[in-house]
């Protein structure tokens, strides 16, 4: 397996572009096999994504301050 690297642009581009592709593949995939998605309504669902997204910066951040 491939690792992502981290840091250029592109590859960041590409990232968001195969994580929307693989989203909406399996939200398809769900609704064709009359599965409820799994994920809750779309507001809440979006604000817990990002907060897990700021917590994980939030740690890095901290974890490089102590680091130094």
């Amino acid at each position: 397996m491939k690792k992502i690297e981290s840091g250029g642009t592109l590859s960041k581009v590409k990232v968001i572009v195969l994580s929307l592709i693989t989203g909406f593949i399996v939200g398809a995939i769900f609704k064709l096999l009359k599965l409820p998605i799994p994920a809750p309504n779309a507001l809440a669902g979006i604000m817990g994504i990002f907060g897990i997204f700021l917590g994980a910066v939030f740690v890095e951040q901290i974890l490089k301050l102590l680091t130094k």
